[in-house]
């Protein structure tokens, strides 16, 4: 069975390096160890692989974060790809920097990018890795710190976690997302 794996981030140099682009980053940290690269294609930044006997499609959409439903969906049926083989991998301020969360399905939590999905699929029923950026920032300066860039000690902090959440990615491909998220929720 073949999986759209989706990292939501927004294009450009003014957006590379920050909290915001976890999902970017841990694709391209994806394709390096699969030895692929990226091509621009509709709406996205497109590379594909097989891991394990299994089809990877791996997306960074071009539209802005608030808008990756549209590559999304152009995608999922461009490919032929059901809900439930959808991977988005996203950040999310409810978790601790470097901490990886699966589900199977969900709401937005407040996440516009994942809103628009949902919105642009017609629902929530798709899986999901989201990875934890932290929360500290004051109050109202939510949007500074997203899109702010990761400070040398949180750099320090991503590698090996970066490195988990591809494994994840890898394990959800083969095996499915009950078996990813028992064995990455706890680590």
């Amino acid at each position: 069975m073949k999986s759209l794996i989706v990292g939501i981030g927004n294009v450009g140099e003014t957006y590379a390096g920050t909290r915001h682009n976890i999902g970017f980053d841990i694709l391209d940290h994806l394709a390096r160890k699969k030895d692929v690269q990226f091509v621009q294609s509709r709406h996205a930044f497109i590379s594909d692989f097989r891991h394990k006997g299994r089809p990877f499609h791996v997306v960074k959409p071009t539209t802005l974060v608030n808008l990756s439903g549209k590559a999304v969906n152009y995608w999922m049926k461009e490919l032929g790809i059901a809900l439930n083989q959808v991977l988005v991998v996203t950040d999310d301020v409810s978790l601790p920097i470097g901490k990886i969360r699966l589900r199977k399905k969900g709401s937005d939590g407040g996440h516009n990018g994942l809103r628009n999905i949902i919105d642009a699929v017609g629902s929530g029923q798709f899986p999901r890795l989201r990875f934890g950026i932290g929360n500290d920032f004051p109050k109202g300066k939510q949007v500074d710190y997203v899109l702010g860039k990761w400070t040398d000690d949180q750099k320090k902090q991503l590698e090996e976690r970066i490195e988990l959440a591809s494994d994840a990615i890898l394990k959800f491909g083969t095996a499915g997302i009950e078996r990813a998220m028992n064995e990455f929720n706890s680590k």
